[in-house]
């Protein structure tokens, strides 16, 4: 059974209007398959899969990226290995594994 924002039946903030024809970028947001497109940010990758980007630390919203430039830490995600990445400003690779909740939060 897969978990994550595409099992739970969530859209995606984001919806690609156009610039469809770069290859497809397979990843795991939250061990759910995913798909982006070659040259997107993380942020936008997470957001066209996904309603946001993590829960915030200081209270029940959902953050979606703030700045889009690398300055506000509004977008921080975690890999598998736990190491933190600012989805604004990395590019998606194929078979990237990321989580919206530190890593203390794993179950």
């Amino acid at each position: 059974m897969t978990s994550g924002p595409q099992a739970a039946g969530q859209a995606g903030r984001m919806v690609r209007l156009a610039d469809r024809d770069r290859p497809r970028v397979r990843f795991r947001l939250d061990g759910a398959d995913c798909a982006a497109l070659a040259g997107d940010t993380v942020l936008t990758a997470v957001l066209v899969s996904a309603p946001a980007v993590r829960q915030s630390e200081f209270g029940p919203e959902r953050r979606a990226g703030f700045c889009l430039m690398g300055a506000c830490q509004d977008c921080w995600l975690w890999q598998e290995d736990g190491g933190r990445l600012r989805a604004c400003s990395t590019l998606i690779a194929e078979g990237m594994q990321l989580r919206t909740v530190p890593p203390e939060d794993w179950q």
